[in-house]
């Protein structure tokens, strides 16, 4: 198989194969996230769990993406990040198949963790395969329109799987994601070339083990606060983490690059507000489905129609602003487009009983607004501060600061849910301390997405990386 080693050995041709596969396969995960979020109350129903329990379907996913995703993005350097790509795809349908036929919340959990494994190789090569066939002065272009494949998914994920589920049955929304991903398999293998500009270095493996070892004790001792062993665990994450920064600082090949945090200050900060607009946003999904199907009264299909619109513009906006980043500073776009959320949410912080529809569509466009406008120009700005050689670590680290920040968002949740509403079955008794947590997370998310915009600015210009 023939091996590139620098974006001017490949042809238009290739990379229009690569960036029209990549962007396929990054449509797929994003669906399910956002549509499965509809479908979450009827779960509840079916299966009589509560919704810290059905909390879990999403986080068991972000969670086995983000342990296995950093040395997913290390072997891609390694071993071919078109490899790589392919192999966590049979793996993502794999596990999307199994979902179709799961008769209880516990194995679709289980079975959420192998989706989750094959979504790493996918989203953890998925930057880096664009990043190694297009130039620099192409680059943002071709991120912003992936990631508006990804925007796509969400767009569409909310509007379909309300849909399916109210039509169908939740287990539909898994069933038709299945010829999608086939398709872009067979786009992929016909994809002649390779990439891996690390070849013949070691995994390291310890590291990898370290590194999942603590997000997964972070993680679950997040989810167990306020109690005791909650604090346990969180400690005890927190050890491992010091661990896996003292070993990672001590090998030749580290699977983390920590140095590239250490001596260069753009990669540094524009990874702090990825990783905190993440945490800011991603529970926003989860809490209008609950706020407009328990609260409103509304059905699936449309709460869906309703969470379009935020998603709608993301992906309407995102190329726009990955071209845009070619040719102005990114830290301006990215700033900007924070600001914006931050409106946004400090508005869903007062929603009620209530709040006019068309506010919560024109709060959820806005919010969107902000997001195209950040999300491809800080990953460009990602991207650009790094040497090729380190394409995978970083396009696996612009996933891991999307994941874990969607992990913090969703234990905010989960948090204010467990102090709120406790771990009951939701019925209309609840409806007032439902709407408490609602409100008392979107007020946090707005203080985080504040933060981040200072984060933002403060990383400096592309050219003091």
């Amino acid at each position: 198989m023939a091996e590139h080693g620098s974006t001017s050995e490949t042809t238009p041709s290739l990379r229009r194969q690569v960036l029209v596969a990549a962007s396929l396969a990054s449509f797929l995960t994003p669906y399910m996230g956002s549509s499965i979020n509809v479908s979450l109350p009827t779960i509840g129903n079916e299966f009589g769990v509560d919704a810290v329990l059905l909390n879990w379907l999403a986080t068991a996913f972000i969670l086995a993406t983000a342990v296995f995703i950093v040395p997913a993005g290390r072997l891609a350097d390694i071993h071919g990040r078109k490899r790589v790509f392919v192999v966590g795809l049979l793996v993502y349908l794999a596990g999307t198949a199994l979902c179709v036929h799961v008769p209880s919340v516990d194995l679709l959990i289980g079975v959420r963790v192998l989706q989750g494994i094959g979504s790493a190789m996918v989203f953890g090569t998925s930057v880096a395969l664009l990043s190694s066939v297009y130039p620099p002065a192409e680059r943002g272009r071709a991120l912003g329109i992936s990631i508006a494949s990804v925007y796509l998914g969400l767009t569409l994920g909310p509007s379909i799987g309300g849909f399916l589920t109210h039509n169908f049955g939740w287990r539909a929304i898994f069933l038709v994601t299945i010829p999608l991903g086939l398709v872009a398999l067979v786009l992929l293998l016909r994809i002649r070339g390779e990439w891996a500009e690390a070849r013949n270095e070691p995994l390291d493996l310890v590291g990898s083990v370290l590194y999942g070892v603590g997000l997964c004790t972070l993680m679950l001792g997040l989810s167990a606060l306020p109690g005791t062993i909650g604090l346990i665990l969180v400690a005890g994450g927190l050890a491992v983490f010091f661990l896996f920064g003292w070993w990672e600082l001590r090998v030749p090949f580290p699977v983390i690059q920590l140095s590239l945090f250490r001596d260069n200050r753009v990669y540094l900060f524009s990874n702090l507000a990825a990783l905190i607009n993440y945490s800011a946003t991603f529970g926003i999904g989860f809490l209008l489905s609950f706020y407009l199907q328990h609260i409103r009264d509304l059905d699936a299909q449309t709460t869906g129609l309703i969470l379009l619109s935020q998603p709608l513009v993301q992906t309407v906006i995102s190329p726009i602003a990955g071209r845009a980043s070619d040719r102005i500073e990114p830290r301006l776009l990215a700033s900007s487009g924070m600001a914006l959320m931050v409106g946004g949410l400090v508005l869903f912080a007062f929603l009620d009983r209530f709040t006019p529809v068309g506010l919560i569509f024109g709060v959820l466009m806005t919010i969107g607004l902000g997001y195209g406008l950040f999300s491809s120009p800080n990953t460009n700005a990602i991207m650009g501060a790094v040497e090729r050689r380190f394409y995978g670590v970083a396009s696996g680290m612009v996933a891991t600061m999307r994941l874990i920040g969607q992990l913090l968002s969703l234990e905010i949740v989960m948090l204010a849910l467990v102090i709120f509403v406790g771990r009951v079955q939701l019925t209309d008794l609840y409806d007032e301390d439902l709407l408490g947590a609602i409100r008392i997370s979107f007020a946090v998310f707005a203080v985080l997405c504040t933060v981040g915009v200072c984060i933002s600015l403060a990383r400096g210009n592309r050219k003091d990386g």
